[in-house]
Parts: C-alpha cells; sequence; structure tokens
C-alpha cells in the first residue's frame, strides 16, 4: 500500500515536471540563440533516476509497515 502510494506520486509529480521541463526548454530555445531542441536522454535519465530514489525512499517506511504485528496495530487504534 505504502509503495502503490510512492508509485502514483512519483508518477504525478514526473509528469507533472517533463511536461513543465518540456515546455520550458522549447520556451528557452526560442529565446537563447545556437540552442538545440530538448535532449531526450537527459530527460529519461531524470526520470529513471528520480523514480529510483522515490522507490528505495518508499522501502524504508514499507518495510518497517510490513513488520509490525497486526494484532497490535488493531489494540493500539
Amino acid at each position: 500500500m505504502i509503495l502503490r502510494q510512492v508509485g502514483l506520486m512519483t508518477l504525478i509529480g514526473g509528469f507533472i515536471g517533463l511536461t513543465a521541463g518540456l515546455w520550458i526548454a522549447s520556451a528557452a530555445k526560442n529565446q537563447l540563440f545556437q540552442m538545440e531542441g530538448p535532449n531526450v536522454g537527459v530527460f529519461a535519465a531524470a526520470a529513471i533516476l528520480l523514480g529510483c530514489v522515490a522507490i528505495a525512499a518508499g522501502l524504508v517506511p514499507a518495510h518497517h509497515a510490513s513488520r509490525v504485528d497486526p494484532m497490535t496495530a488493531l489494540r493500539y487504534e
């Protein structure tokens, strides 16, 4: 459940970030002399790196949540 939430937030944030990045790159291309279009390789590498970091960050709370005894959690609530 935790990893699903982390993945969903990463996908939404990645989509917004990539869209904004492409828009800013095209706006900069129009303003700057001899600038080429957006580099797809850089965008892909950044997205892959962001996804790996997000999943790694979500593994710690997911691991801790999986180690809790269900009866203890139910008694606590």
